[in-house]
C-alpha cells in the first residue's frame, strides 16, 4: 500500500469527517450487538413459557408475555437506531471520499497543465484520460467503502468478541479460531489480485488510447476504407482486456467459497459445543442463539473483507499509475513568482536543442538578436528547426544548451506566466475547441462580446467566411475545428493571438493554408498591430518574409544565412534561389 500513502494528506484534510464516521460506526455496531441480548431474553422467555405453562399460573404467563413483547419492541427500536447511525456513517465517510475525489482530480488536472510539451510527446491522450477517470474512480472506492468497511469490521468484531466472552470465553475462542486462517488465505489471494489488477488497468489504458486515436483520425480511417482493419485491431485489444479481466474475476471469486467454509465451520462449532454445554446445564438456549446471531453478524463484514481487499489492491495499482504523473517533474521550472511586463527584446546566444524522444538535434548553435518592435523572419526546409525556435521563445521547451534572453535577462529567471502573457502564438497546427467561433476567438481574454470577436476576425480576414455560416459567430465548430477548412482554422487562430494585444507575436507558418491574395490582405491588416511589437514570422514564403527587419535561413538546425531581404539577395544563396522560384510561380 506504499502508493496509497500519497493520499494521507487528503485524508488528513477531512480527518474530522472520518473521525465522526468512525464514532457513528462504533455506536451503530454497539447498538446492533446490544440489541441481540433482547433476542436471548425473548428465547429464554419462550422456553420458560413452554416448560412451566399450566392453568394455575395464568398471572405469571401474562407477565412473561408482556416481557416478551417489550423485548421484541426493544429489539426493533435498537435496530432502527442502528440504521440511523449507519446513515450517519455513510454521510461522513462516503461524502469525504467524494470530496477527496474532487481534490485529487483537480490536482491531477493541475499537474497536466503544468507539465511541458516533452511529457505529452511520451504519453497518449487516452492514457491520460483513463488515469484521471477510471483510476481515480478506483482510488475513490478505497477512500470510501475501503475505509468504512474495515472500520465496521474491526469495531464489530471487537464489540461482539467482548459480548461473547461475557457469555462463554471457551466457546468464543473456538468460534473465532477459524477467522485468522481466513486472513492468511486472503493475504495470499490479495497478492495475486494486485498483480492482475495492474495488468487490467494497463490494458484499459491501451484500449482508451486506441479509441481516442480512432475518433481523432476517423476521417483518415474512412478515406482509406480501413474500418475493418481498425475494428480488427480493437477487437484484439478488447479480447486481451477480457482475458485479463476474467483472470482477475476468477481469483476474486475464490473469496466466496472461503467465507462459506470458514463460517460453516464456526457454526458447526457453536452447534456442537453449545449443545454439549446446554445438555450439561452450563449454557441456556438463548445464549446459544445469541452466539449464532453474533456469528451471522460477522458474515457480512468478513465477506466484505474479500471485496475490500480487491478494492484496495486495484486502488493501489491505480494510484501507482497516478503517482507516475504526480511525480513527473516538468522541464519548465518557474524560479520566481514576481511577474513583470516584457518590453520585447529577444536574444538567442548559441542555442542548441535536441529532442529527447527522437535524439534529433533540431537547433545547432543558433544566435540572433531582435530589438523591440522589429520583425524576424525564419525560413528553411522542412525539419530545419524553424518551429523549435517558436517553442523556445514561448518557453514551451527548454534549450539543451545556450541562453535565451528577454530584455537582457535569461529566460529561466523570468516568471513563466509573464513570458507567455507577453506572447501571442499562432502554432503551425491550428487547434480550435469544440465551441462557438466567438468563444474560440476570445479564448483566454477578458473580452466576451461578439463585437470584439468581429473586430479581430476582420484583422485576420476571416470575418466574411464566418458571416457566410448559417449560425455566423455562434457556429459551433467540431472537435479540433474539423468543420472548418485549414485556412479558416489558421485565420481564426491568428485572430485569437491578437486579442490580448501581446508584446511579442509569433506566427509559425500560420499562412501556409491561405492563398497569396488572402495572405497579402492579412499582412496589410496586421501592419498596424505589428507596429511597435516584436514579431517572429516562420514561413516558407518570401512574400511573408521580404519586409522583415531581419531574416535567418536554417538548414539542419544551423543558421546558414542572416540579413535583410536585400542583403540575402546579394549573397545569391538559398534565399535568392527561393525568391526567384516563388517570383516565377
Amino acid at each position: 500500500m506504499k502508493s496509497l500513502q500519497k493520499l494521507n494528506k487528503f485524508l488528513w484534510k477531512y480527518k474530522w469527517r472520518i473521525f465522526a464516521g468512525f464514532i457513528f460506526t462504533l455506536c451503530a455496531n454497539f447498538v446492533q450487538v446490544y440489541s441481540v441480548t433482547f433476542i436471548r431474553e425473548a428465547i429464554n422467555t419462550v422456553e420458560e413459557l413452554l416448560r412451566g405453562y399450566n392453568d394455575q399460573n395464568q398471572d405469571q404467563y401474562a407477565l412473561l408475555k408482556q416481557g416478551l413483547m417489550y423485548a421484541s419492541l426493544a429489539f426493533v427500536g435498537y435496530k432502527l437506531l442502528a440504521g440511523v447511525l449507519t446513515i450517519g456513517t455513510r454521510q461522513m465517510i462516503i461524502v469525504a471520499s467524494r470530496l477527496i475525489e474532487f481534490d485529487l482530480k483537480n490536482k491531477i488536472y493541475q499537474q497536466y497543465q503544468e507539465l511541458s510539451l516533452s511529457f505529452y510527446k511520451k504519453y497518449k491522450t487516452g492514457d491520460l484520460m483513463n488515469r484521471i477517470t477510471e483510476d481515480v474512480a478506483l482510488v475513490r472506492m478505497y477512500l470510501g467503502p475501503g475505509i468504512m468497511y474495515p472500520m465496521d469490521l474491526i469495531s464489530r468484531v471487537s464489540i461482539i468478541a467482548y459480548f461473547m466472552i461475557q457469555i462463554d470465553s471457551e466457546l468464543t475462542l473456538y468460534t473465532l479460531a477459524p477467522l485468522p486462517v481466513l486472513s492468511v488465505l486472503i493475504y495470499y489471494v490479495a497478492k495475486v489480485i494486485n498483480q492482475k489488477s495492474k495488468k487490467v488497468q494497463e490494458q484499459q489504458s491501451t484500449i482508451s488510447s486506441s479509441v481516442q486515436d480512432t475518433f481523432s483520425g476517423i476521417r483518415v480511417i474512412k478515406s482509406f476504407n480501413t474500418e475493418n482493419y481498425v475494428k480488427t485491431n480493437y477487437e484484439v485489444e478488447a479480447e486481451e482486456y477480457q482475458k485479463r479481466a476474467l483472470s482477475l474475476s476468477q481469483v476474486q471469486a475464490a473469496f466466496g467459497p472461503l467465507m462459506v467454509i470458514v463460517v460453516g465451520v464456526s457454526n458447526l462449532v457453536i452447534l456442537y459445543l453449545g449443545g454439549l454445554k446446554y445438555i450439561e446445564g452450563t449454557l441456556d438456549i438463548g445464549s446459544i442463539a445469541q452466539f449464532f446471531l453474533y456469528l451471522n453478524m460477522l458474515i457480512w463484514p468478513f465477506t466484505s473483507l474479500g471485496w475490500i481487499t480487491m478494492v484496495v489492491q486495484r486502488a493501489e495499482a491505480s494510484m501507482t499509475r497516478i503517482n507516475e504523473f504526480l511525480n513527473f517533474k516538468s522541464d519548465i521550472i518557474n524560479t520566481t513568482d514576481e511577474k513583470i511586463e516584457l518590453k520585447g527584446d529577444i536574444e538567442f546566444r548559441n542555442v542548441s536543442f535536441i529532442y529527447e524522444n527522437t535524439g534529433i538535434k533540431a537547433l545547432d548553435d543558433v544566435s540572433f538578436f531582435l530589438k523591440k518592435g522589429e520583425t524576424l523572419a525564419v525560413l528553411g526546409k522542412t525539419g530545419s528547426g524553424k518551429s523549435t525556435i517558436a517553442l523556445l521563445i514561448a518557453r514551451l521547451i527548454e534549450p539543451t544548451s545556450g541562453t535565451i534572453l528577454f530584455d537582457g535577462h535569461p529566460i529561466d529567471t523570468i516568471n513563466v506566466e509573464s513570458v507567455r502573457a507577453a506572447i501571442g502564438y499562432v502554432p503551425q497546427e491550428a487547434f480550435l475547441f469544440s465551441d462557438t467561433l466567438t468563444h474560440n476567438i476570445l479564448f483566454g481574454s477578458d473580452y466576451s462580446t461578439k463585437d470584439e470577436a468581429i473586430k479581430f476576425a476582420k484583422k485576420a480576414a476571416v470575418h466574411d467566411n464566418i458571416e457566410g455560416f448559417k449560425e455566423g459567430y455562434d457556429t459551433v465548430v467540431g472537435e479540433r475545428g474539423v468543420t472548418l477548412s485549414g485556412g479558416q482554422k489558421q485565420r481564426v487562430s491568428i485572430a485569437r493571438a491578437l486579442v490580448n494585444n501581446p508584446t511579442i507575436l509569433i506566427f509559425d507558418d500560420s499562412l501556409s493554408a491561405v492563398d497569396t491574395e488572402t495572405e497579402e490582405q492579412i499582412l496589410n491588416n496586421l501592419a498596424v498591430d505589428l507596429a511597435g511589437k516584436t514579431s517572429v514570422i516562420i514561413t516558407h514564403r518570401i512574400s511573408s518574409a521580404k519586409n522583415a527587419d531581419q531574416i535567418i535561413v536554417l538548414d539542419q538546425g544551423k543558421v546558414i544565412e542572416n540579413g535583410t531581404n536585400e542583403d540575402l539577395l546579394i549573397e545569391k544563396g538559398y534565399y535568392y534561389e527561393l525568391f526567384n522560384k516563388q517570383l516565377v510561380d
